[in-house]
């Protein structure tokens, strides 16, 4: 039996430049019995690692409703090990350990509206989310995407963001921390886009997460607005080292991000001591 420290070899398929410190990572099993076994939900994660570096938590930003025979990670240059990543190319090969995790209940959203609160790399995570939910429109009463950058040359997923408003009954708001010349949209942090939508709480689901910071204001302003706690849902980043619950780094109060989320409702985490 395999040990559950032990990575698996996959293969990098290609890699796309999304900004200037960020990379999407197409990659899949070099085992076909590995791939055949992979199976993954919206909000997972694995843990990535490099010959001589280490490994990192990464979550999974593909959908397992669309991208067959592959998964992807979406990837900000921010240490040693994602430094020796952004190295690599296609036909290197990484270590993979996974997928960890619980994951977002979409189903349990249908015949509601979904409100994707996002900042920044925080869109990686929901991109499964969002793709999982138009995927399936029709049981959903609508979409709603408020997506904030620190500046233009930041945000991710541009095409997807395009794609998404293209379809009926999706709305897509973005707004920029700072503007160059060339935008033209808003500007000001994520919680300023409640002020260009309708929202009626008491008939939508919200989907949230970015930096701690923008979590908490939204919050805020979510419970202010009369959302329930039940309603809201984040998915919590931890320097979540081994995965499955054994080193303690993830830990926070009586949870385990690592097996117990990362993915959580609002009033799963509110007494725990500084969730964000």
């Amino acid at each position: 039996m395999a040990s559950e420290y032990l990575p698996k070899q996959a293969e990098i398929l290609s890699v796309k430049k999304e900004t200037a410190d960020t990379s999407r990572f197409r990659m899949k099993f070099v085992d076909p019995a590995d791939r055949e076994a992979f199976e993954y939900q919206p909000g997972q994660f694995v843990e990535i690692s490099v010959m001589g570096a280490g490994e990192v938590p990464i979550s999974i930003t593909s959908s397992p409703l669309i991208d067959k025979g592959y998964f992807e990670l979406c990837i900000r240059d921010t240490g040693k090990v994602t430094r020796e990543i952004h190295k690599l190319g296609e036909g290197d090969i990484v270590g993979i350990r996974g997928p960890y995790g619980n994951s977002f209940d979409i189903k349990s959203m249908q015949g509601k509206e979904v409100l994707f609160v996002v900042g920044g790399l925080g869109l990686a995570p929901l991109r499964p989310v969002i793709n999982g939910v138009v995927a399936s429109r029709d049981e959903y009463k609508g979409v709603k995407i408020l997506y904030g950058a620190r500046t233009p040359g930041d945000m991710l997923f541009n095409e997807d963001l395009d794609e998404w408003s293209k379809i009926d009954g999706v709305e897509v708001l973005t707004t920029v921390d700072r503007a160059d010349d060339s935008w033209k949209g808003n500007v000001g942090v994520v919680p300023k886009l409640f002020e260009k939508t309708e929202i009626e709480p008491k008939k939508t689901v919200a989907v949230i997460c970015g930096p701690g910071i923008m979590i908490k204001f939204v919050m805020k302003d979510l419970l202010g607005m009369g959302f329930k706690e039940k309603d809201i849902w984040l998915t919590m980043e931890r320097h979540m080292k081994c995965g499955i619950g054994k080193c303690g780094h993830c830990n926070i109060g009586t949870k385990y991000v690592c097996i117990d989320g990362p993915v959580f409702t609002f009033d799963q985490i509110k007494d725990l001591p500084d969730p964000y």
